[in-house]
């Protein structure tokens, strides 16, 4: 075995342990040197959520082991277990200091930890590398496949370096607006937002590189997770995320590389696109964001499809008239907002826009809060699915569906937030909306076309 390779001795030696596959194993040039030791100056949180991809439920009373990882010295192994909503306890973990994340350098800013999960009926699944971050919380989600036969073969999945740390291809610089030519395939006459992102691992031309179908929140979630830092502040966050959306929705609505013969909607080269990995873990920090602005897209006058919004990290590559994520973070150190970060870089007829053309949701937003006292089709709508994701989460009071939104019905938006990690307001803004419907429509759609 490859010393670079990350590599979990104690399920070579355990000889009851489940055999290995491995994946997401990077090519020679792009594996890191792992460190001798890891300065431990931090804490950063973890949570794990555990669901079973035969019908999207959360899975209770799994078993969730967390063990430092190579070049990792320091730190206990711990055991967890999740809870009815398929949740552990969230834990705090060594990481290196804040000011690595801050500073552009050679310390490694995180620390890394392996995650293994098991749960009766279920096949085991490994994470190695997951990314711990100080002064936020990682979360790491996970889907476990039902068990065929016993023992079920545990899949690993390793995790390779954070951009700004590792080696990575630099971008080859497109222009920002394509001109799409007539094909037989159709170009969107307006901006959509997809269900889906189908993501191919690996440089276009690579046909053995795998597809994975995407949910596109969580696609944006991995990429910014993967490509800046979570501990940035709040307005840096904001400029990438909507760089990294209005990049992806131009490969969208111009149906990119499907008009190219190809069968996916971006890669994970960051050579052509962005970093998607597979299996990583998130931050709170960038999931709050992407849920709150993923309608979101950069336009400039006159252009109807979103702006191919490129960057470099400013530092180890150089990119002339495309924003730094260095310098990015630099500006949102020094106050600037998110649209005066990104016009910093790209010129002041920069715009941010948004679209209501969402798939995959029961309805849109109806475009104003709802509280107590609305009431309406709207209302009635939230409830009926409010009573359908209590079914299986149970801490969720279900309400009357009577269309008035009445302090019950607050309650359990309430609740709903709470077990979601959403601010507890009791009142459905866009960001609740949205949520709720994802949920719903997550614990519904595969019972519909079973």
């Amino acid at each position: 075995m490859d010393a670079n390779v990350k590599h979990d001795e104690s399920y070579e030696s355990n000889p009851i342990s489940p055999p290995v596959i491995r994946k997401n194993i990077m090519p020679r040039q792009d594996m890191r040197v792992y460190p001798a030791s890891v300065d431990i100056q931090g804490l950063g949180e973890l949570q794990v959520s555990v669901t079973s991809a035969a019908n999207n439920r959360p899975i209770d009373s799994a078993t969730v082991s967390i063990t430092p990882f190579t070049g990792n010295t320091q730190g206990t192994a711990q055991e967890l277990r999740t809870d009815a909503s398929g949740k552990t306890d969230t834990i705090d973990l060594p990481t290196p200091p804040l000011d690595y994340s801050l500073t552009p350098g050679a310390d490694m800013p995180y620390s890394e930890y392996t995650i293994s999960v098991t749960a009766p009926g279920f096949e085991p699944l490994i994470i190695s590398g997951a990314e711990i971050l100080p002064t936020v919380k990682s979360l790491q989600n996970i889907t476990l496949d039902p068990s065929i036969q016993e023992p079920g073969t545990a899949e690993e999945y390793v995790i390779p370096d954070h951009t700004l740390y590792g080696e990575y291809p630099p971008k080859i610089v497109e222009d920002e607006v394509k001109e799409v030519e007539s094909s037989d395939e159709i170009v969107l006459s307006r901006v959509v937002i997809p269900e889906y992102i189908v993501v191919h691992d690996g440089v276009p031309t690579n046909t053995s590189a795998q597809n994975y179908y995407v949910k596109y929140k969580d696609y944006i979630k991995n990429v910014a997770s993967s490509e800046i830092y979570a501990t940035w502040p709040e307005s840096t966050i904001y400029a990438n995320v909507l760089a990294i959306q209005s990049f992806t929705l131009n490969r969208v609505y111009t149906e990119w590389y499907r008009n190219k013969g190809y069968s996916f909607t971006i890669t994970s080269s960051t050579a052509y696109d962005h970093k998607f990995i597979p299996e990583r873990n998130i931050f709170d920090t960038i999931s709050s964001v992407v849920d709150n602005i993923f309608n979101n897209y950069l336009s400039r006058p006159d252009v109807k499809q979103p702006i191919l919004t490129q960057y470099c990290d400013g530092k180890r590559v150089s990119c002339p008239g495309l924003m730094t994520q260095w310098g990015s973070m630099y500006l949102g150190e020094d106050g600037l907002t998110p649209i005066e970060i990104l016009r910093y870089y790209y010129g002041e007829d920069m715009y941010i826009n948004s679209t209501d053309q969402i798939s995959g949701v029961p309805s849109s937003w109806p475009g104003s809060s709802l509280t107590i006292g609305s009431s309406g089709p709207k209302v009635l709508q939230l409830q009926e699915q409010l009573n359908a994701i209590a079914n299986v989460y149970t801490i969720i009071p279900k309400v009357a569906t009577d269309g008035v939104y009445g302090p019950k019905t607050a309650e359990a938006v309430s609740a709903f937030q709470k077990e979601f990690d959403l601010p507890q307001t009791g009142v459905v803004d866009f960001t609740t909306w949205y949520k709720i419907s994802g949920i719903y429509v997550a614990i519904t759609r595969i019972a519909e076309y079973s």
